[in-house]
């Protein structure tokens, strides 16, 4: 079986996967073990992803989606009614539904308008005495000001949960992108760099949380964690410490996580490879803004890559290039402005971004002469709309 990194149709993807025989080869064997929940293949994953990380593998665990991690995240930290959970509007619905389910409310914080990170200072402008926690988001695997927010916080007194889906492989000062805060969650979703269909990661600082968190994903079963005393004979035995959930990922997606993870650095060279051509075809372009330059030390996993056009035409550019075959989109629209969500007050930074930002195609499926394709679509429909702003 060939990778499957070919286009779909006729069509320039904005997003595919990169899946091929090792990965069904992982999953064959764990089919002729005869054992597919959450078994070895979940640990050694689970083990193989914290030294990806650079932290203690107790302090990782396998889940069935980022989004678990998240919900989780906030029960960890004693999210109450009252509280409020700090976050950048551009991100994605679960930070406010995890807050929501808690009883909390969320508070929504502007962006800087080119990075789409939030500064501390966009943080501290809303921060209050009923702030529980921060959720960031590392858009587009950019890491952003997270050293400074993990400092903030911590003067504060603060928790910082970091929302690392788009930035598996992302780092500041050679750090880890997830693990500058209290907890840390990571997607391995059909549209990310490395998948595993569905699945995610958590990482807990606290060992204490961490040891409660492994209970927590099982039910709240000591089974889950350490200090279960009955014999392995005697398997029908059980000890219910809390009340828990079923969150926890399996060996099948387990087995396909440790493959992605083995060609990780492979998906981000050609990823950060597609950028740059992107950035020296799109360099000049009238009309057009670019993601700004990586700070010193900082390292993307180069999610997106989004351009910044004109507000007016930002919708019609959009249009142009799907009829031309080519796909794009814009992650992720202004959660402030979701009635679910509000009233709340308006952030013009942010929604003056979501109008302007477009993400173009980014995968490594895509050949060099596909970006120059895009570019020059890009430049030349930008250019036949800019005399009618």
């Amino acid at each position: 079986m060939a990778e499957n990194t070919a286009k779909g149709g006729d069509m320039i993807d904005f997003s595919r996967p990169v899946l091929g025989d090792p990965e069904l080869n992982a999953v064959a064997e764990v089919f002729s073990s005869g054992t597919v929940g959450y078994r070895d293949q979940s640990r050694r994953f689970e083990e193989q992803f914290a030294r990806h990380l650079g932290v203690p593998h107790e302090h990782v665990i396998f889940l069935n989606s980022a989004t678990s991690g998240t919900f989780l995240a906030l029960e960890l930290l004693g999210v109450a009614e009252g509280d409020e959970i700090v976050m950048p509007s551009l991100s994605f619905v679960a930070g406010p539904n995890a807050t929501l389910s808690r009883g909390a409310r969320p508070v929504f914080c502007e962006v800087d308008p080119h990075s789409l990170n939030p500064t501390v200072r966009d943080v501290e402008r809303v921060v209050t005495s009923r702030t529980k926690a921060v959720l960031v988001l590392h858009y587009g695997g950019y890491p952003g000001d997270i050293a400074d927010l993990a400092d903030f916080c911590a003067r504060r007194g603060i928790a910082l949960v970091e929302d690392a889906a788009c930035a598996v492989a992302s780092t500041v000062g050679g750090q880890a992108v997830g693990t500058f805060g209290d907890m840390g969650v990571w997607s391995f979703d059909t549209m990310k760099i490395m998948v595993t269909g569905d699945g995610g990661m958590l990482y807990v600082r606290d060992p204490e949380l961490a040891r409660r968190a492994r209970r927590l994903v099982y039910h709240g079963l000591a089974q889950a964690c350490d200090g279960f005393s009955a014999p392995a004979w005697q398997n029908w035995t059980f000890e219910q410490w809390e009340i828990g959930y079923r969150l926890v990922g399996n060996d099948l997606t387990a087995a396909i996580g440790s493959v992605q993870l083995d060609r990780l650095p492979g998906l981000v060279s050609r990823r950060a490879e597609l950028v740059r051509l992107y950035d020296s075809e799109l360099s000049g372009a009238d009309g057009v803004r670019l993601p700004p330059p990586l700070p010193e030390g900082h390292r993307s996993s180069y999610y997106l890559y989004w351009v910044q056009v004109d507000r007016a035409i930002r919708d019609e550019v959009a249009r142009a290039l799907y009829t031309a075959g080519i796909q794009t989109n814009f992650r992720y629209g202004p959660l402030h402005t979701v009635p679910a969500y509000g009233p709340v007050p308006r952030l013009p930074v942010s929604e003056r971004a979501a109008e302007e930002t477009l993400c173009l195609p980014l995968h490594p499926g895509l050949t060099d002469d596909d970006v120059r394709t895009v570019a020059s679509r890009l430049r030349k429909t930008v250019l036949s709309l800019l005399p009618s702003l």
